[in-house]
């Protein structure tokens, strides 16, 4: 188990570098794969509970460490007017709801029903970008919901949906490299009989 979670670790640390790495589709309203949010979802279904809080826990701090703009010293005078932002910490709370979602499938995916969290992973990605967004015009103070920004959020989880049968390749291959279980085969064997 330790094994296999600090190989999930270091694949999440990798893509975030991978992250900064990835264009934009232009044609289709500035969409992005997110891959962060993919393998975050994707191992939350394989580890336990425990684990995905940890997990989240990083995956939130650095996401929002990359992303949130700070103040340093001696700029006081370059930003004089605070840009109205989310605090540090909020993508925490949901990269840790994501997790909590995919939590709930995870019977499904013992029994070997990944297809069924590939699939939610598009669904969750969608709700994270939306609530996201929320937050963010709620703490601007004006809500601005345009029909471009509801197409990139949808391009956004449906161009990051379509990677999470290489991701759980990925997770399977980790597994069995680890000899760690996050299938049960026989599960699936009792309800055929």
């Amino acid at each position: 188990m330790i094994g296999y979670l600090f190989s999930v670790v270091s694949l999440l640390c990798t893509v975030f570098i991978m992250q900064q790495f990835m264009p934009a589709f232009t044609g289709l309203y500035d969409a992005r794969i997110l891959i962060v949010p993919l393998v975050f979802c994707c191992s939350s279904v394989t580890v336990s509970m425990g684990a995905m809080l940890i997990m989240a826990f990083l995956c939130g701090f650095l996401w929002d460490a990359q992303h949130l703009p700070g103040v340093a010293e001696g700029l006081e005078s370059v930003y004089t007017h605070p840009v109205e932002q989310l605090k540090f910490g909020y993508s925490i709370l949901l990269y840790a709801s994501m997790g909590f979602l995919m939590q709930g499938i995870r019977p499904l995916f013992r029994e070997g029903k990944w297809h069924v969290s590939a699939l939610l992973t598009g669904v969750v990605i969608f709700l994270y970008l939306f609530a996201e967004f929320m937050l963010i015009t709620f703490v601007r103070g004006e809500f601005i919901l345009t029909r471009g920004v509801m197409l990139k959020i949808t391009f956004c989880s449906l161009l990051t949906m379509l990677l999470s049968p290489l991701v759980f390749w990925i997770l399977f291959k980790l597994a069995s490299m680890f000899r760690h279980t996050i299938r049960y085969d026989s599960l699936k064997t009792q309800r055929r009989a």
